[in-house]
């Protein structure tokens, strides 16, 4: 900020100066994750999927809770899209491990790490909530833990705690931590961080173009238009796969929404009707 003002006819700017501010908890979190992927050759690749079907079915469940039951969100159709195309590529379950050789490490099933905003001490916080083997969870549940992710304390959650405390040790410690889990051990990387990430702005009516993540894939959506049209992403490392099998991972993630899981979502509003007619 610049003032102006006049001393004996000649013009003086009198200066003032903001205030420094220590990194929070939250910015430390962000910037070692943005630390080490910086150092991951990521690719976008994305795809116009069309369903309308989908779209539609989702409408004929209730907005608000009818005993017990949701209506399934985006996020949690996508995350079981994703670990069913998984089941069928295992390359989407692979990670780049450098230490103490250059190796991939393919996990058995599905992690998905999902970013939540959270607000800690007056402050927002993007923490990961963790769900293990989502490929053999209903679109129900998956909504009902993305909801917990949400809405609970993050004292609730293993991994949100855990993030938490690492955030406020010294910074060698941090990266440290970071780099063991990343590079070293593929079940410990899997486990502590995921197979895969979801981050998406969708609902508040924007989209991410090139979200930065340290995991081999990391899937985002756009807004999903009334005629049920939605730009889907993945991006991924370049060093465990190439772009042409995340063209078809894209292609065959809308076949199972297209197919399984609006068969789900149908059943879901099946039984919401039944329970209002009764």
């Amino acid at each position: 900020m610049v003032e102006e003002g006049l001393i004996g006819g000649g013009l003086y700017l009198a200066r003032t100066v903001g205030h420094y501010l220590a990194l929070s908890p939250a910015r430390r979190l962000i910037g070692d994750l943005l630390y080490f992927a910086h150092k991951i050759p990521t690719v976008p690749v994305q795809k116009l999927m069309h369903l309308g079907d989908l779209a539609q079915m989702r409408e004929k469940v209730p907005g608000a809770a009818l005993d017990g039951i949701l209506r399934p969100r985006w996020p949690a159709l996508f995350i079981k899209a994703y670990a069913l195309t998984a089941m069928e590529m295992p390359a989407l379950r692979r990670a780049y491990l450098r230490w103490p050789w250059e190796r991939l490490y393919q996990h058995p099933h599905s992690v998905v790490s999902v970013a939540v905003s959270k607000e800690i001490d007056g402050e927002e916080m993007v923490l990961f909530g963790h769900i293990h083997q989502p490929e053999d969870l209903t679109v129900g549940e998956l909504e009902t833990r993305l909801r917990l992710f949400k809405n609970e304390p993050p004292s609730r959650f293993g991994v949100m705690r855990r993030a938490m405390r690492i955030s406020r040790l010294p910074r060698f410690l941090r990266r440290l931590l970071w780099w063991s889990a990343l590079d070293w051990s593929g079940p410990m990387r899997a486990n502590h961080l995921g197979t895969f990430g979801l981050s998406v702005y969708s609902g508040l009516g924007a989209e991410s173009l090139h979200p930065l993540s340290p995991l081999t894939n990391c899937l985002t959506f756009g807004p999903v238009s009334a005629s049920g049209e939605v730009m889907a992403r993945l991006i991924y490392d370049h060093r465990v796969m190439d772009g042409s099998l995340i063209a078809r991972a894209l292609g065959r993630m809308e076949e199972h929404l297209q197919g399984a899981l609006l068969q789900e979502v149908r059943t879901i509003a099946e039984s919401c009707s039944g329970r209002k007619a009764g």
